[in-house]
């Protein structure tokens, strides 16, 4: 007959089922409760995109207008352009240069919202000062002068492509004394670029054959140049703003001589006038 298990015997199977216990981790210690740690991870690196930088940088040794909002434009305030010439066109002041922006200017003609009313040839830009009646009247005026005078100029030099380089830079006038100032600057603008030294034929005329001003009645003393007998004047309009008409002739009349803005040639640190007056 088996013997019955004795006292000695059970206490062994609970002492295994106890040490299987210890050995099961405890509901404090396990890593399930402990808290998760939130790592602020930077967003990964994308192409383009707004952000400090982004964009294709500008090159070259004419990098145009920056590209800011275009400021509000109304029949009231004029504005004053300038538009840069690619580098390749070569020297606007020659015959086939006038002849070119006399066929944009001329293009012109007849719009009942955009006005040239001024005009100024450089070797390498063109001033001028418009009326427009809103935004889009001064973008579609100026896209029929710049694609009218492209052509002209291009035809004459036997190449195609761009002939404008970037954007324009367009500055509103919003007062007499800035009116009468900025005529002084698109009309007297070959003085400030010593384009009046040269040739002798420039150094004694005392108006720029390149600009409006031939037939301007604004010059403070009667204007002299020689010009040739197949001369033809810009084709500008005349002005409607009060500006243009009236309120910049509270100031003094426009001096021939007059040369506008700082001293291109004066050293930066000087403090300098903004036009002075050159001696006869």
């Amino acid at each position: 007959m088996r013997p019955r298990p004795t006292a000695s015997t059970a206490p062994r199977a609970t002492s295994t089922r106890a040490t299987s216990t210890r050995a099961t981790p405890t509901r404090a210690a396990s890593p399930r409760s402990a808290p998760q740690l939130d790592l602020a991870l930077p967003a990964p690196r994308q192409r383009g995109g707004a952000r400090p930088g982004a964009g294709r940088k500008p090159t070259g040794t004419r990098r145009g207008a920056l590209h800011r909002t275009r400021v509000e434009i109304s029949r009231h305030r004029p504005v004053h352009v300038s538009l840069p010439i690619e580098q390749v066109v070569g020297r606007m002041r020659r015959a086939a240069g006038y002849d070119a922006v006399r066929r944009g200017v001329a293009a012109c003609i007849g719009r009942t919202d955009f006005r040239i009313v001024h005009v100024s040839i450089q070797a390498n830009h063109i001033h001028l000062i418009i009326e427009a009646d809103d935004k889009r009247a001064l973008s579609r005026g100026l896209r029929a002068f710049t694609t009218a005078c492209a052509r002209r100029i291009n035809a004459h030099l036997g190449r195609r492509g761009r002939v404008f380089a970037g954007r324009y830079h367009a500055t509103v006038v919003g007062s007499p004394r800035q009116a009468r100032n900025a005529i002084a600057y698109v009309l007297n603008n070959w003085r400030r670029h010593h384009e009046h030294k040269a040739g002798a034929a420039a150094r004694r005329a005392t108006v720029d054959p390149y600009a409006s001003g031939v037939r301007f009645d604004g010059w403070a003393t009667p204007p002299s140049v020689a010009l040739p007998a197949s001369y033809e004047p810009l084709p500008v309009a005349l002005p409607r703003s009060w500006l243009l008409t009236v309120g910049w002739r509270r100031h003094p009349l426009i001096n021939p001589r007059e040369v506008p803005g700082p001293d291109p040639d004066a050293d930066a640190g000087r403090r300098r006038p903004a036009s002075r007056t050159v001696p006869s």
